[in-house]
């Protein structure tokens, strides 16, 4: 979980107008056959690829954020691999236990029934369920390396409160002196959210959503390994209390996502060419925060139902349900990851 900053998107339409230019494009050239790699440049060139991609991934792995996707996209395909394995093999023995039942029954008490092999447990069958149950087990097993990992959250909390009091000493020395901003300054003011007051509010409560969060997940975790004493009664609750602030926090981001849209699109033509950028430049800030807009946006949506799935006692949605919808945040962050330690 993480606090993503982003501004929103101005439609193209606030781009200078200007008379249509043609297109001075050569056609496009026709299609090349696909080129077919000998087989002994294919095995020649097999470790420099492995080599590669373990570089790239030992990239992803240099950051504890890095480490904290990779094993958030590996969690939850681990659980959805389980749940989708499971759904396929467990229908049909459910299927050989009720026809094994029906011929049981119609036999009088002194036969002696003797299945048929048709109607027993294949060994694929039986294979594919202990393959799901490893996977699950991975599953679990991540899902409390990334709890353990969190402990430290209150550390990043702490740094984040502190930036928020400087932005707000630095707002406020701003007003008691009367500065007026030039263009520039207005343009960092506007990307940064420093002056707006609701971004202001709504960091504040995110903020101590997370602290409250945090706080109740360590004390269950320490607790269930025995460095706490909380009673097991009392880890639950913390355990659900916690997922309710995190659902706090979540909504607050998404609404956050949604004002940031709103500020950004009332901009003024002087705030988005500040500075003496240019259209081009322009449009292309407007395409890559889109872009991230989108993302983060598509993230929190995905976490929501899962935080209230976690929130209830008795829970909202299916084991294959989690897994799918978590998936979604899990697959977005990994492949940004993917492309920031791109050499």
């Amino acid at each position: 979980m993480s606090a993503t900053e982003v501004e929103t998107t101005s439609s193209t339409a606030d781009l200078p107008s200007g008379d249509p230019v043609p297109s001075s494009a050569a056609p496009a050239p026709a299609p090349r056959p696909w080129p077919s790699i000998p087989l002994g440049a294919a095995l020649a060139a097999a470790p420099s690829q492995t080599d590669a991609f373990l570089a790239h991934l030992q990239r992803c792995l240099q950051t504890p954020s890095g480490v904290d996707t990779a094993l958030l996209f590996v969690c939850y395909a681990a659980r959805l691999s389980a749940s989708v394995l499971e759904a396929g093999t467990r229908p049909a023995l459910a299927r050989r236990a009720r026809a094994l039942l029906a011929l049981a029954a119609a036999l009088p008490p002194s036969a002696v029934l003797v299945l048929p092999a048709r109607l027993l447990p294949s060994s694929g069958s039986a294979l594919v369920l202990e393959l799901a149950r490893r996977l699950r087990a991975l599953s679990a097993m991540l899902s409390d390396a990334r709890t353990f990992l969190r402990l430290w959250g209150l550390l990043n909390m702490y740094f984040w409160a502190r930036r928020l009091v400087v932005r707000w000493r630095e707002s406020r020395a701003r007003k008691q002196q009367g500065e007026k901003s030039d263009e520039k300054g207005v343009a960092a003011a506007t990307a940064t959210g420093a002056d707006d007051p609701v971004e202001t509010a709504i960091s504040w409560a995110q903020l101590g959503a997370c602290v409250v969060f945090q706080s109740l997940e360590n004390g269950a975790y320490l607790s269930s390994k025995g460095v706490l004493g909380w009673p097991a009664a009392a880890q639950r609750r913390a355990g659900l209390w916690s997922a309710r602030f995190w659902a706090a926090f979540v909504g607050a981001e998404v609404g956050r996502l949604v004002w940031e849209a709103r500020r950004r699109g009332r901009r003024t033509r002087a705030e988005r060419f500040a500075g003496g950028r240019t259209a081009a430049e322009v449009q292309r800030d407007e395409d890559d925060w889109s872009a991230a807009w989108r993302k983060a946006l598509a993230r929190n949506l995905a976490w929501a139902p899962l935080t209230l799935h976690w929130s209830s006692e008795t829970g909202l949605l299916s084991e294959m349900a989690v897994g799918a919808i978590a998936c979604v945040p899990g697959v977005i962050q990994m492949r940004d990851l993917w492309a920031r330690t791109a050499e």
